[in-house]
């Protein structure tokens, strides 16, 4: 976004360079060109076509009369429509399987018979140009269509509307230089690679037999075509490649294209750690492990990094985008989108059942998420697991959920190393041109079963049949090249020998291998590190700020340039900041928020916030995006402030993708706040496994710290089981080793706090924020000025509204999040006719880590207490309480309180997380409140609610 002068912005400011939207969005799309190239559409009109050939022949000196030219016409509207089919369907020709079992035959309008052209093989036709040819006889021209679209390299991209893109595709298949070429040492180079690829897998399977490696087997020719993509890449002006893949081929490409030590390896394969003994961690399996390093083609160094995975298949691709998209961002290459080049490698059945991979296809030119092209890589072993394809998708290929973006695709046989190397050469070239999704869909074959220990022959016999006769791909290619001259026959013995050698040497190193040092807090991560225990540090940072930034960013926040016209219910919105501002009173949530955001980007840090409508905010109470009422332009205020950049995204109504997009961004920048809200608190649901697999366990699994932020709006106000609870529990479960931060506040002050507190602290931690619904607008939810200035940071636990001496305390409500509010108001009602006096409201703002010890010092304090309730708004079996119960617990018998308990309050176990009865509702909240403060039992809250649900019945 930039924060250049942003005063007022024609448009939503792009990080992505000028963009109109695709080709494809816009109805003057695709311009019309001279000529028959433009979809051959002009060359089926036979007046059109009778001039073409009259012109034509008069230009060669061929003397026709108005039959021939007719004549002549109707046969090259046949030819022309011949090669329409062979640019549409020629893939469906090409010789693409391996094992020759997929049993495709020649289409029928593939054939000279379906074009009437059978027995007129000399016949001279018309083509105007294309295919290289004016003139050409029918026999040349087939010969021409079957060798450019029906080899080893099938080629799918007359779905794409862009015309420019159509062309350079066109012209690398049908040009002059469409044969693919190598060069006698490049041959030699794709053949030891291939070798390499090989090798490793056959070393790793003597030398532990019957151990899980997912080998790359009979996908080998992935490992030089991964090199061209870094060779080439590296010549057009990549300087980074960011890596996600599953474990399917993950052990050889980490060694032979990632360049992880074979020892480090083989070292892990023997049960070691490839990190230090005092960096800690639960680690994970070989195959889900990543890694960095620099790799060099031609003088040009390129970074590589393989991000690391759980077995949950494609869960890696929006991590490895939002990664791209914040490096891209560290470079300063938004605009190009030319130096960081994201790589994902799939499987042939997840990519085609994998939902997420359609949400990061969705996401690859939308603003604020676009990473200017990903090239997907698909190992199609042609089974998944146990499962064929003919039963795991419902579409020819496993790649045809790309034409939904419009991405083209290149099938190529595996069993062509060269024609796999030259597949990945043409896609990194149709990146850097266009900054569009291109996909590779390499037929090969899986040599084993879904790992070495399967037999594979139970499901498939007449497959894995055919696979144990089949040659290696090694095998084919080196008599291929001893054929052509290009090798001797000792080449791939001597190559094996070597590289065995060398294995052997690494094999034994593995043995004493010791880890010295982790690449956990390096580059851009250098300066922080990981946090002093919770139990005995505050850890909490100094975040007021300064009365004059204070002043400067309620400026920032509430004046109107000239030339904006606001919506008038936000001018009375503005207005109401701005009498908060000269009052120094009633600062609500979302001007807290602001001020925290604001002044994070004054300090220098970056601010990203995404999510379903986040620009206004869900309930209409954040606009941190103005539009103009007449031009709907748009101008957001925090974007003009200095120093650091402010970004807000309404994001693509996804879950999956986009909270996974939101970690890998802030995995590669920890000096950016990187926040993701969910629409209502329960959406999450539909990322639970970027939750459980990634933000709860990234950090003991694969030593990677992040602070990403989750927004989840929370709280019971009769809206129904779906816009009540954002699963609390779920997340508190899920609470160990200092992995997280889940937060449930009550106060606009110290959600501006905890926000920067997140930046200011040498370490990172995500933050799970329980965010409020009702509290946006609630007259008691404000804060004054004097909270976000001084002394003033973010209180773990926050004391009563209402001051209560320690020793007249004899029944203490600890509770979290915005039943609070319900409880004061009670409470205060009931002092009013003489009860209450002696209970105590405290609240838990951050419920993990739990603050254990302050708590017992406040319990210790309060000499005459009697009874602890822990009141909550969820069922028994949600919310906090079976988490909290034992951590009171402990707290009670440290403060010399044994045997005191906590008492429960709050509504009954249940199956769904809320009513969806606004009546039913307001019982069961009474209910628990009144229970909460000792103004009710049990009973009577029971029979309360009995009566409540006869009367909804009678209704």
């Amino acid at each position: 976004m930039g924060n250049e002068n942003h005063d007022f912005m024609p448009e939503m400011p792009d990080q992505d360079g000028p963009q109109e939207g695709p080709s494809w969005a816009n109805p003057n799309w695709p311009p019309r060109a001279p000529g028959f190239d433009d979809d051959l559409t002009e060359a089926l009109d036979p007046t059109a076509m009778k001039l073409a050939v009259e012109k034509a022949a008069a230009k060669a000196g061929k003397v026709m009369d108005q039959s021939a030219i007719e004549q002549a016409a109707g046969d090259s509207i046949r030819a022309m429509l011949l090669i329409r089919l062979y640019r549409v369907r020629g893939h469906l020709a090409a010789d693409l399987d391996p094992l020759g079992l997929s049993h495709r035959d020649m289409p029928a309008d593939l054939t000279l018979a379906w074009h009437g052209f059978e027995g007129q093989e000399d016949l001279e036709v018309f083509v105007g140009g294309n295919m290289g040819f004016e003139w050409v006889t029918v026999r040349d021209l087939y010969a021409k269509l079957q060798a450019d679209y029906c080899g080893k390299v099938g080629l799918e991209y007359m779905h794409i509307s862009d015309t420019e893109e159509r062309r350079f595709l066109q012209e690398k298949f049908e040009g002059p230089e469409d044969v693919i070429q190598f060069t006698q040492e490049g041959k030699q180079a794709i053949l030891s690679a291939v070798i390499r690829g090989e090798q490793f897998e056959a070393f790793l399977g003597k030398k532990y037999v019957g151990t899980k490696r997912f080998g790359l087997d009979g996908g080998e020719s992935m490992i030089p075509a991964l090199e061209a993509v870094i060779k080439y890449g590296g010549s057009s002006g990549v300087r980074e490649i960011i890596v996600g893949m599953a474990h399917r081929g993950r052990l050889n490409v980490l060694a032979n294209v990632m360049g992880k030590p074979y020892k480090v390896i083989f070292h892990e394969f023997q049960g070691g750690s490839s990190n230090p003994d005092d960096v800690g961690g639960s680690g994970d399996v070989k195959y889900h492990l990543g890694t960095s390093t620099d790799r060099e083609f031609d003088g040009v160094k390129v970074h590589m990094s393989l991000v690391p995975n759980p077995s949950h298949l494609e869960a890696v691709d929006p991590v490895v985008l939002g990664k791209t998209r914040a490096q891209q961002a560290v470079r300063d290459d938004l605009d190009d989108h030319e130096q960081v080049l994201p790589v994902l490698i799939h499987g042939d059945a997840a990519f085609a059942g994998q939902g997420v991979v359609w949400e990061c296809f969705g996401l690859s030119g939308v603003r604020g998420y676009s990473t200017g092209g990903c090239i997907h890589f698909i190992i199609n072993n042609q089974i998944g697991f146990t499962t064929s394809p003919q039963f795991a998708r419902s579409s020819p290929y496993p790649s045809d959920v790309a034409k939904g973006v419009q991405a083209p695709i290149l099938h190529v046989n595996g069993d062509d190393p060269e024609a796999v190397t030259f597949a990945c050469k043409l896609a990194m070239e149709y990146r850097q041109t266009f900054k569009r999704d291109i996909v590779i869909d390499m037929w090969c074959y899986r040599r084993f079963g879904h790992n070495e220990g399967d037999e594979p022959s139970f499901t498939q016999p007449l497959m894995y049949k055919e696979i144990r006769a089949h040659p290696k791909v090694s095998e084919i290619y080196a008599d291929r090249l001893v054929e052509q001259g290009d090798i001797d026959e000792a080449f791939k013995g001597r190559t094996v020998d070597e590289f065995t050698e060398y294995l052997s040497g690494e094999f034994e190193a593995g043995k004493t291998y010791k880890a010295t040092d982790a690449d956990w807090f390096s580059g851009r991560w250098s300066g922080l590190h990981k946090p002093a225990d919770p139990e005995t540090a505050r850890r909490n940072a100094d975040t007021a700020i300064t009365r004059k930034l204070f002043d400067s960013l309620g400026r920032t926040l509430t004046e109107v340039p000239g030339n904006v016209t606001i919506h008038k219910t936000l001018g009375r919105i503005l207005k109401a900041k701005t009498d908060m501002f000269d009052a120094g009173e009633g600062f609500d949530w979302a001007t807290a928020e602001a001020l925290a955001f604001g002044s994070l980007v004054t300090e220098g840090f970056g601010v990203r916030l995404s999510g379903q409508d986040s620009g206004r905010g869900t309930f209409s109470h954040r606009h941190a995006i103005w539009v103009d009422q007449k031009s709907e332009d748009k101008y957001i205020p925090l974007a003009t402030l200095p120093h650091g950049k402010f970004e807000v995204y309404d994001s693509i109504l996804s879950e999956y993708g986009v909270l996974g997009f939101e970690y890998g961004f802030a995995l590669a920048d920890p000096k950016t706040l990187v926040m993701w809200e969910a629409q209502f608190g329960d959406f999450a649901n539909g990322a639970q496994i970027m939750i459980d697999q990634f933000i709860v366990s990234g950090e003991v699994k694969w030593l990677r710290a992040n602070g990403l932020v989750l927004l989840l709006p929370h709280g019971y106000e009769g809206q129904g089981p779906e816009h009540s609870s954002a699963r609390l529990e779920r997340f508190l479960q899920m609470c160990a080793n200092d992995n997280i931060q889940v937060c449930n506040i009550t106060e606009p002050a110290n959600y501006f706090h905890v926000l920067r507190r997140q930046m200011l602290r040498p370490f990172r931690k995500p933050l799970v924020i329980m965010s409020p619904k009702s509290l946006l607008r609630h007259a008691e939810a404000k804060s004054p000025r004097e909270q976000f200035l001084g002394d003033s940071h973010f209180y773990r636990i926050l004391s009563d509204r209402v001051e209560v001496p320690d020793e007249k305390v004899r029944r203490l409500v600890l509770c979290s999040g915005k039943v609070a509010y319900d409880l004061f108001e009670a409470r205060d009602k009931a002092k009013e006719d003489g009860g209450c006096d002696d209970v105590s409201i405290v609240r838990i703002e951050q419920l993990y880590p739990f603050p254990g010890n302050p708590l017992a010092v406040r319990l210790e304090r309060m000499t005459n207490l009697e009874e602890v309730v822990w009141c909550q708004e969820e069922p028994r079996n949600n919310g906090a309480w079976f988490f909290v119960n034992e951590r009171i617990e402990n707290a009670l018998t440290q403060a010399g309180k044994d045997g005191m308990r906590p008492i429960y309050a709050g509504r009954e176990e249940a199956a769904s997380p809320a009513t969806g009865y606004a009546t039913r509702h307001k019982v069961q909240q009474d209910a628990l409140v009144t229970i909460a403060l000792g103004l009710a039992d049990g009973g009577q809250a029971k029979r309360a609610l009995k009566k409540t649900v006869k009367a909804e019945k009678k209704v």
